[in-house]
């Protein structure tokens, strides 16, 4: 990295260090403006053209203007235009940076300050942009893998709906006009009718239910830490999905804490941030547990094995990284694996869920056609006699 492309990061006023090794700035400016928000995808591509022009040498503020100047109308645009504004102030870039706490996080943020105390910006800055296109491709990959069953499922329901509510009712009145009564009707054909019925007069009570139920989770999850851990836990044990969630955190853990002591963050102030970013806290709990044991002069993957979110391949592979200097290389390697396995237990779970979904809708639809058509053949069989 030329010594030239310091000379406007290197600012003359220091951040003030919060609790946690987060900076903290006298004033936070948001970048959400007008509901918009920057995604992972756009800070990812900004983040690696920043690196390119760095590594050709040109100052960060002429980087930071060519890539305002380049990016079209929205909140990445505004953000990057304050933080040009603060440089060309003397302010360093991980400082202009935190003060957008809702684009740039701590993880990103802190690399940043240690690009800039070690003179390597452009490696930083490439070795981020990574991160954050895998970080958001093994996301994708898990929400993916999550949302196909609930959409089927939400269309299959929405279509049945359907059914129950305009369709039936029509053959209900053909019932009672041929048959004189329901109760004339075959056992199934009745319990059809009846939940059709049923339908129809307290649909509005069951999606008031659905809503309810959704407000308060959001609610207790915000509120009662209890309540989250049951749900995290409820998760990590949910049949098939339970497991790729639980690769895909490992692979996260792993990718983030092996990124940040590469780039020079300290362990224990990596850890606090690593803690911030695990979205289950059954997994931040353990990554606080390991920082306890580094703070405490311990190791790594002794509170690891104990806590029971790791593996044993996981573990002997960090304790070897421990003992031979090189854990973020180990750090690294774990978080290929998993991302992999993560790959494969998605193409795994679309090859199990899609046939049990299309088997359940045949058998549902099964039994409609034959409460439905049983009656109406008996009807024809009768005519034609």
């Amino acid at each position: 990295m030329p010594k030239k492309l310091q000379r406007k990061t290197s600012a003359p006023s220091k951040p003030m260090a919060a609790p946690g090794g987060a900076v903290a700035t006298a004033t936070e400016r948001t970048p959400i403006f007008g509901g918009q928000r920057v995604t992972s995808r756009v800070l990812a591509e900004f983040t690696g053209q920043l690196a390119v022009l760095l590594d050709a040498g040109i100052p960060i503020a002429k980087c930071l203007r060519i890539l305002s100047g380049q990016m079209p109308q929205g909140a990445m645009k505004r953000v990057v235009t304050q933080i040009l504004d603060d440089v060309e102030a003397g302010t360093a870039l991980s400082e202009a940076m935190a003060k957008h706490p809702r684009v740039f996080s701590r993880l990103y943020t802190n690399m940043v300050r240690a690009g800039e105390a070690g003179g390597v910006q452009d490696e930083i800055l490439n070795r981020l942009a990574g991160f954050l296109e895998k970080s958001e491709a093994i996301r994708s990959k898990v929400k993916g893998a999550l949302a196909y069953p609930v959409v089927i499922m939400i269309v299959a329901l929405s279509v049945l709906a359907l059914v129950f509510v305009f369709v039936i009712p029509k053959f209900k009145e053909i019932f009672v006009k041929q048959y004189g009564s329901v109760e004339a009707l075959p056992g199934i054909t009745r319990f059809v009718l009846g939940l059709a019925d049923h339908l129809q007069g307290w649909w509005w009570a069951y999606a008031l239910a659905l809503v309810g139920v959704a407000v308060l989770n959001k609610v207790l999850l915000a509120r009662l830490p209890a309540w989250r851990r049951v749900v995290d836990a409820a998760f990590l044990h949910f049949p098939v999905f339970g497991s790729l969630l639980h690769r895909s955190l490992v692979a996260r853990f792993s990718r983030t804490f092996g990124t940040l002591i590469q780039s020079g963050v300290p362990h224990l102030e990596a850890l606090e941030i690593v803690e911030g970013a695990m979205p289950n806290v059954h997994l931040g709990s353990a990554v606080r547990s390991i920082h306890a044991s580094i703070r405490e002069g311990a190791g790594i993957a002794v509170p690891m094995g104990e806590s029971g979110m790791f593996d044993d391949v996981v573990v002997n592979m960090v304790d070897v990284g421990e003992q031979t200097g090189e854990l973020d290389r180990m750090l690294g390697k774990i978080a290929d694996r998993y991302e992999t396995e993560v790959d494969r237990a998605v193409d795994v779970a679309f090859k199990v869920i899609e046939p049990i979904i299309l088997v359940l809708l045949a058998v549902v639809v099964a039994l409609i056609v034959l409460a439905l058509f049983t009656p109406l053949l008996k009807l024809m069989d009768t005519i034609g006699r």
